[in-house]
């Protein structure tokens, strides 16, 4: 699980377009003790360099990470499949952009579910493997339980004879957290505290607010550039692979993330992107 974290944070496009996307929903919420401490209204960029990427802590060095429900993403026959199959509303094309051409592979996956539970021992554990001390949790952390459920979410993808899809168009509900025991934002700031994280992604990380509506999109420092554009009305996250190779634009409406990517330039994606019906 590690190396596929990893792996999509160096890829945040394949992150937003295939995993990322959602975190539960109100009928898990409505079932137990669980408030709802997320609900994404905003995408946002979070620069992070290669180096910091593989000195960043894996989660099960803070508590224990049990996956209740495994993603079954998994090709589909086509766009109405693909809506049956989610619940969502593939967005069509208006026109491709030039070399891309054919017809689009749909794919659909279902929901993905995890759930944390913060370890005090663990989290000691983990600070004197880098030799420094753990500050007290706050009242409450230690055994508090944080649940994230991914998905349903659509893609459709064009294909070249590359090793980049010409272009992908992807769907899914937007990410919302739900915890059981203290605020999440306490949990957030410990970790923080904890200077595990490197002080320049730490440092962003502090300026999101703390009302828990966007979201942070890592992106390598290295290799990508962020910038932001509208779509509709609807402030977006433009990604550009410094080569050239890769664009993305992201953005989040009513509780769905949309995003449109691929061996596109900047205004090609933002084209289909605005172009969307």
């Amino acid at each position: 699980m590690r190396h596929l974290r990893k792996g999509l944070l160096r890829s945040p496009v394949i992150a937003v377009a295939g995993v990322v996307a959602v975190l539960a929903g109100a009928g898990v919420a409505g079932a137990t003790d669980w408030l709802p401490v997320f609900q994404t209204e905003r995408i946002a960029p979070v620069s992070v360099s290669t180096a910091e990427l593989v000195r960043l802590p894996d989660l099960t060095g803070f508590g224990e990470l049990t996956v209740t429900e495994k993603p079954a993403v998994r090709e589909v026959a086509g766009a109405t499949a693909a809506q049956t199959a989610t619940g969502l509303t593939i967005p069509q094309v208006s026109a491709l952009p030039k070399g891309v051409h054919g017809v689009p592979v749909y794919r659909a996956g279902g929901r993905a579910s995890a759930e944390f539970t913060f370890s005090a021992a663990k989290t000691a554990q983990t600070l004197a493997a880098a030799g420094k001390s753990a500050p007290p949790a706050p009242a409450g952390l230690d055994g508090s339980r944080f649940r994230l459920v991914a998905g349903p979410g659509l893609a459709a993808t064009w294909s070249t004879s590359g090793t980049m899809p010409s272009l992908i168009v992807a769907r899914m509900v937007a990410p919302t957290a739900y915890a059981s025991g203290i605020p999440f934002v306490t949990a957030r700031d410990y970790l923080l505290s904890l200077s595990l994280l490197p002080p320049e992604v730490a440092a962003q990380l502090r300026t999101f607010a703390g009302d828990g509506t966007t979201l942070p999109l890592p992106i390598s420092a290295d290799s990508m550039t962020s910038s932001s554009a509208d779509v509709g009305g609807i402030a977006a996250t433009v990604v550009t692979a410094r080569d050239g190779v890769l664009s993305a634009v992201v953005w989040t409406d009513h509780g769905v993330v949309t995003a449109v990517a691929g061996s596109l330039s900047v205004d090609e994606v933002l084209a289909v992107a605005r172009g969307l019906r």
